[in-house]
């Protein structure tokens, strides 16, 4: 699928959402805004253990906390541990390189163009397969994501185990175990 077409494919419940919460709140929508390849909203860079761009491009604040979307660039082969969201759904779509998926116990794997929905209270992890990736990913609501990026990626040190299940509970997710490895 041409990435053009996938993107627009990809992203066209957005709008949908947004118009959901404003019939269920009465909140108006924001002005429209453009963040380039690469930046982030409002330019605040986030970096995934301390190397990997995991930008907000959609904020919460953009969404009156109905979803936020994050662009992640994977440089190794490396994955998150496996948690869950206690009140999130996640919706990934891989627009570079390929991914492992676990959800559930099952294992998926997905190349660019390629989406996985992730429902809330399902544990979950994925790795990245090649050299170089990237994801779209939005978290439904948008809960706290945003902050525990923030805070994971203000780390000088990666966290002890004790305090990676602190900040995960803070933020509404469980711990559960390792991630995939390859």
């Amino acid at each position: 699928m041409h990435r053009k077409k996938f993107m627009a494919t990809a992203f066209s419940f957005i709008p949908a959402l947004a118009f959901a919460r404003m019939a269920q709140t009465g909140e108006e929508t924001h002005e429209p805004f453009i963040v380039r390849a690469g930046e982030a909203r409002y330019g605040k860079p986030l970096f995934y253990k301390g190397k990997h761009p995991n930008n907000v491009v959609i904020a919460k604040t953009d969404t009156g906390g109905a979803f936020s979307v994050f662009s992640y660039t994977g440089l190794d082969k490396i994955g998150p541990s496996t948690h869950l969201h206690e009140e999130q759904d996640e919706i990934f779509w891989v627009t570079e390189g390929s991914y492992r998926f676990m959800v559930g116990g099952q294992l998926h794997e997905l190349a660019a163009g390629d989406t996985i929905f992730l429902p809330r209270k399902v544990a979950h992890s994925w790795i990245q397969l090649t050299d170089r990736g990237s994801l779209l990913y939005a978290v439904h609501p948008a809960g706290s994501m945003e902050e525990f990026f923030i805070e994971m990626s203000e780390r000088t040190t990666p966290p002890t185990e004790d305090d990676a299940k602190a900040i995960h509970r803070r933020h509404g997710m469980q711990l559960i175990g390792p991630g995939l490895k390859l």
